[in-house]
């Protein structure tokens, strides 16, 4: 490589850093969104008869200098008991329960941690060229 082309190749790649990075972290956002969605539906695992804890799950984008941030979570108060169980305890209207972990969240990272990774080697690729 000529270092006369270095300087306008790294100011055209400083270019594509932000939109990639974004768009990386979306799509794994959303892909780790489906991905607790499906974990949570059937056996093992909650017995979800309506629905509305799997579309609970949301992604929330949120910027960040040069790129984009996301949250994958859920406000529901069972989503903790169901991911960690709720073993041996009273709640706060004095109900006990012995309700077993189901994990859902936590293999979901698992599974994708390393499809995280290739898609940022991929988008620096895409921003630096091959």
């Amino acid at each position: 490589m000529d270092l006369d082309d270095l300087a306008p190749r790294l100011e055209q790649a400083a270019d594509r850093v932000g939109p990639e990075t974004n768009r990386t972290v979306q799509h794994q956002a959303r892909l780790l969104r489906a991905l607790i969605m499906e974990n949570a539906s059937g056996r093992p695992g909650p017995n979800v008869i309506s629905g509305d804890y799997r579309g609970s799950w949301k992604r929330e984008p949120f910027p960040v200098p040069d790129g984009g941030g996301a949250e994958v979570g859920t406000n529901e108060p069972q989503g903790r008991r169901l991911e960690y169980g709720f073993m041996n305890m009273y709640d706060s209207l004095g109900r006990f329960y012995r309700q077993p972990p189901f994990p859902h969240v936590g293999p979901a990272v698992n599974e994708l941690s390393g499809d995280f990774e290739d898609a940022f080697k991929d988008a620096l690729d895409r921003i630096f060229g091959s």
